[in-house]
């Protein structure tokens, strides 16, 4: 028993700086990883005006899942400005005369993701009609007091950077405060006593999930794609928010917290289960929420929040797991857990499997593609 125990651990010494002791993909790498996906993306939906047809309904090319596609290419725009890039971001915005899905009085986020862009690309070229829209919905919730429309995670992400956004283009300090009104109603009340656990770190999806809400074995479900929306909202508002403006020390303290939680959960793989707590919860690779994690890990690192020598090793070991295993040589990105709210979603995953819409997919790989590729 000795002996084998004996072993057993020499192994594991063997095993052990192999795992710790990957590298970075070359920067060649990792842009060619990217250009093939995005690539692939951009020749299937030459016509940015096409409408996506799924068996239960026909969406315009405006919605949520389109609008984290354009964040991912505006994010690769950055560090490879090539202009097609831009001119097939320009061309959906004039497709969709840059309005939003369900016009200019909605208050829902995910009608507002689509706004990133705009706000963009009219930071590039300021024509009035870029902003016009996404600017007067906001407008018009800053008249409101109220302040719970934000009862799901994801909707941090998709509206939290336009009110950011705003707010320093205008020198006007309502979209500051506005927007953390909404932020910490989700973080704090929605739900029982909000979706934030500050105890483990981690944020439920939604009200639904919520204790008593455990999975099989007995643990919390936290949602891959759920915390990784909130990494990317937090890291997105602190990007673009001046170093003084009001309530940054709270996003940037949260931010902190969830980069603590996250590096224990990450599998031996380089991946991260869709259920953070539960390996047995619909366990395996699942490209999303380990592209955003590491995306916020990158950002960290590049923005001197979080040490170098602490997060290079995870973040190496994800991207090269998703260049591995999710990139097929054609482009296509497999281990893309569809639309929902929870692991057992769009299951079971695989390398060719096709996920209901491929498009936030490719914008989540696009967008911790782009801040590894800065890292230096």
């Amino acid at each position: 028993m000795q002996k084998k125990n004996f072993i057993r651990w020499a192994l594991l010494l063997l095993i052990v700086p192999q795992i710790h002791a990957q590298k970075l993909p070359k920067k060649k790498d990792l842009l060619h990883a990217l250009t093939i996906a995005n690539d692939y993306f951009m020749t299937k939906w030459s016509d940015v005006s096409a409408p996506i047809v799924r068996p239960d309904k026909t969406r315009p090319s405006n919605i949520w899942t389109r609008g984290v596609y354009y964040e991912g290419l505006m994010a690769l725009y950055q560090v490879d400005p090539q202009k097609r890039y831009y001119d097939y971001a320009v061309a959906w915005g004039e497709a969709h005369k840059w309005g939003l899905r369900n016009g200019i009085k909605t208050r829902n986020a995910d009608d507002q993701c689509c706004g990133q862009t705009y706000l963009d690309l009219y930071l590039i070229d300021p024509k009035p009609e870029r902003i016009r829209d996404i600017k007067a919905s906001i407008d018009s919730m800053l008249v409101t007091t109220k302040k719970d429309d934000w009862s799901w995670v994801d909707a941090l992400q998709m509206a939290m950077p336009v009110f950011a956004r705003l707010g320093v283009m205008y020198k006007d300090d309502r979209y500051f405060e506005k927007m953390y009104q909404m932020y910490m109603h989700t973080k704090t009340i929605h739900g029982d006593k909000g979706l934030y656990n500050p105890v483990e770190k981690l944020w439920w999806r939604d009200k639904d999930f919520d204790p008593p809400y455990i999975t099989s074995t007995g643990k919390n479900c936290y949602w891959s794609r759920g915390d990784g929306w909130v990494v990317a909202a937090l890291v997105r508002v602190l990007e673009i928010l001046p170093k003084n403006a009001p309530h940054r020390e709270e996003y940037e303290k949260t931010y902190l917290e969830m980069m603590q939680a996250l590096p224990p959960l990450q599998r031996q793989d380089g991946f991260w289960n869709v259920s953070l707590m539960d390996e047995n919860d619909f366990g395996g690779k699942e490209l999303t929420g380990t592209a955003l994690f590491t995306y916020g890990m990158a950002w960290g690192i590049n923005h001197g929040l979080l040490s170098k020598k602490q997060y290079l090793p995870i973040i190496a070991k994800a991207t090269n797991a998703m260049l591995k295993d999710c990139v097929q040589p054609n482009g296509f990105l497999g281990y893309v857990q569809g639309t929902g709210k929870e692991p057992k979603d769009g299951q079971p995953l695989s390398a060719d499997k096709q996920p209901d819409f491929e498009d936030f997919g490719l914008g989540c790989f696009l967008l911790s593609g782009a801040e590894v590729l800065k890292m230096k």
